[in-house]
């Protein structure tokens, strides 16, 4: 009996330390610059209907990595993504726009693989008719009309 015990005890203990080097190549891969965001475009086209269809994206969620070590309620999506061909246009002829730059350059805990990401030389503009802003949530879009890029900013983005 205590044979067996001792047995499962080492298959058990290999098969952690067979899960162990997984885990460190992913993190250790996480760790690579420029390679820690997301490019999937649907969750924000989910997010961001009135966008419609994008060709490109980056971005990341404040539930990605939590290297803060405390658990974040409420989902936060920050990043860049491309707009399809004309869609910039459409949105500028059905909504006021005015220069208006983001804050900082991607600057939360979270942002960080973001920073010096984006159009070279933006210039911003932004509509206060496309952010929403409810006791659910809130979203911020800033839009480059030369690379038709849209930089957004979205807390509880799905309703959460």
């Amino acid at each position: 009996m205590e044979r067996r015990k001792l047995i499962g005890i080492g298959i058990g203990i290999g098969a952690g330390l067979a899960v162990l080097p997984a885990w460190w190549a992913l993190n250790r891969a996480a760790d690579e610059p420029g390679g820690d965001w997301h490019t999937d475009t649907a969750p924000l086209e989910q997010a961001f209907p009135l966008l419609g269809p994008l060709t490109d994206a980056k971005w990341v969620s404040s539930r990605d990595g939590d290297d803060r070590g405390l658990p974040s309620p409420e989902l936060v999506i920050s990043g860049l993504a491309r707009l399809a061909p004309g869609k910039l246009a459409e949105l500028t002829a059905a909504h006021p726009f005015v220069s208006e730059a983001p804050a900082g350059d991607f600057s939360s805990w979270f942002e960080k693989p973001l920073g010096g990401q984006g159009p070279q030389d933006p210039q911003w503009i932004r509509s206060r008719e496309l952010d929403r802003d409810g006791t659910g949530g809130s979203t911020s879009l800033w839009f480059d009309r030369r690379s038709d890029t849209v930089r957004f900013w979205a807390r509880n983005p799905y309703g959460q």
